[in-house]
């Protein structure tokens, strides 16, 4: 993944992101302006929008603790960067790291739980409907029954 992760970066213009599929993983690099450039290795699930906010907030903090000056002059095993397993450790959730990620989960969350309702207020109107009809086939005939009755009665009334 190292060579992959190289190439990567080396065909990334500067200020720019891309994620990349290589195999079974999704590799999601951002190169800055100042070409100083980070690489997330992720698999297929793992959102990349979480993916480049982590590496943004890894090249923000990086570029506070170590000057650009000292870019050059230094090689990546002579970086001393402890942040850098914190936010790895932060991150393995996406959803309790990312505000908008947790945010369009609820968001799906209430959508599932509206769309129950609305059909259960819908089945409650077929009900509804159903409970009027019989209701009004009762009115009908109990007012035959009445007009039956008072025939019936009519004709036997004794004075």
């Amino acid at each position: 993944m190292g060579f992959v992760s190289k190439t990567i970066v080396e065909r990334t213009p500067p200020a720019s992101r891309q994620s990349v599929k290589e195999g079974e993983y999704m590799c999601h690099v951002y190169v800055r302006a100042d070409n100083l450039a980070g690489i997330v290795i992720s698999d297929h699930e793992y959102p990349s929008r979480v993916s480049h906010t982590l590496i943004t907030k890894i090249l923000d903090e990086f570029t506070q603790k170590i000057p650009p000056s000292s870019w050059t002059s230094i090689t990546e095993k002579d970086v001393v960067f402890p942040q850098l397993n914190t936010y790895l450790a932060k991150y393995q959730n996406p959803r309790e790291a990312d505000a908008m990620t947790k945010i369009q989960e609820d968001l799906d969350e209430t959508t599932i739980i509206l769309h129950n309702t609305i059909q259960a207020v819908l089945q409650r109107g077929e009900k509804l409907d159903d409970l009027v009809s019989k209701s009004e086939d009762l009115t009908i005939q109990s007012k035959a029954f009445y007009k039956t009755a008072r025939k019936t009665n009519s004709c036997c009334t004794f004075s």
